[in-house]
């Protein structure tokens, strides 16, 4: 036991050789405070040196089992395509439209005025991006040099995956044009990746970072426990502006392994697949996904709101 204050020197307690000890036998700490302390930090750092060694060892054989997995699963993907040929669609023809209006895939158009307020709305977007959200994740981003932001360059959804959204915002649930860009939740959107060993730790620390900034936490879902994709997903608000945007969280292997599934994701999302087709896309994802490591204490960071009985 680390000595409490009053270190007992006494030596009349003792029998023998060795360290004094107390009546019944028990021995004394006969050790000075800074002695112990030392001796234990000491013997701490020589135990999370051989921790982080041993971590260390275990993301590198991940990571080699992880290449494999790679080349396999291009392997089928690429069978998969063979049995069904991705549609050959021609480009989307916007000659035949009026000047200032847009088309898109499906049949969806916006008129010449509603086009006009959804650019508008994309571009107060862009602004808030510049000129509020980025620099505050890039301010984040630098207080920790063991994870970056990935993919940075694409942190702005493009304007026609917009419009086609847009569309069926206004269509479907009677939005305005400005209301429907609003509830684009990955308008803008960033994503964390951090090496394993510290992943749980890092995205806590990050969440409570934007938190600090002033960024409002909407709504955090946890897929680490699912058997189709692997990652943390957040959405946030920007208070002065309201504007919404996206922060995922990865590691390496949950990132890529989302990009090898994007498009089997991408063919399920659009409901074309028969049930055969749909089936073996499904059993696609679950091989990937499967073969992702799930990182220390990652599947216990909490949803929020929080998700099942005690939901509030």
């Amino acid at each position: 036991m680390p000595p409490d204050g009053h270190a007992d020197h006494r030596d009349d307690q003792g029998s023998g050789g060795g360290r004094p000890g107390r009546a019944g036998g028990v021995q004394t700490e006969t050790r000075h405070r800074q002695e112990y302390y030392a001796e234990l930090r000491v013997a701490v750092s020589a135990e999370e040196s051989v921790t982080a060694k041993q971590a260390a060892e275990r993301e590198q054989a991940a990571a080699q089992k992880w290449d494999g997995t790679q080349k396999e699963s291009r392997w089928m993907w690429a069978e998969y395509q063979r049995r069904w040929p991705p549609d050959e669609r021609p480009p989307v023809d916007r000659s035949a439209g009026a000047p200032g209006s847009w088309r898109g895939e499906g049949n969806r158009s916006l008129d010449r005025a509603v086009n006009a307020r959804v650019e508008a709305e994309c571009d107060r977007v862009a602004e808030r991006e510049q000129g509020k959200i980025s620099p505050v994740m890039r301010a984040i981003e630098s207080q920790d040099p063991d994870r970056h932001l990935i993919g940075f360059e694409d942190r702005l959804k493009g304007r026609d995956r917009i419009k086609e959204k847009v569309y069926d915002g206004i269509q479907l649930l009677k939005r305005s044009p400005e209301e429907a860009v609003s509830h684009v939740r990955d308008v803008i959107r960033y994503t964390f990746q951090y090496q394993e060993t510290s992943y749980t730790r890092g995205v806590q620390t990050d969440i409570a970072r934007l938190k600090d900034q002033g960024f409002e936490l909407e709504k955090l879902k946890n897929f680490w426990s699912d058997d189709q994709y692997k990652g943390i997903n957040s959405q946030w608000i920007e208070p002065d502006s309201g504007q919404r945007f996206e922060v995922q969280f990865h590691t390496r292997i949950s990132f890529e392994a989302k990009q090898l599934t994007h498009g089997a994701y991408e063919k399920l999302r659009s409901q074309q697949a028969d049930k055969l087709e749909e089936l073996v896309l499904e059993a696609f994802q679950k091989k990937v996904i499967a073969e992702v490591p799930v990182p220390p204490g990652a599947d216990g960071v909490p949803d929020y709101p929080k998700r099942g009985a005690d939901a509030r």
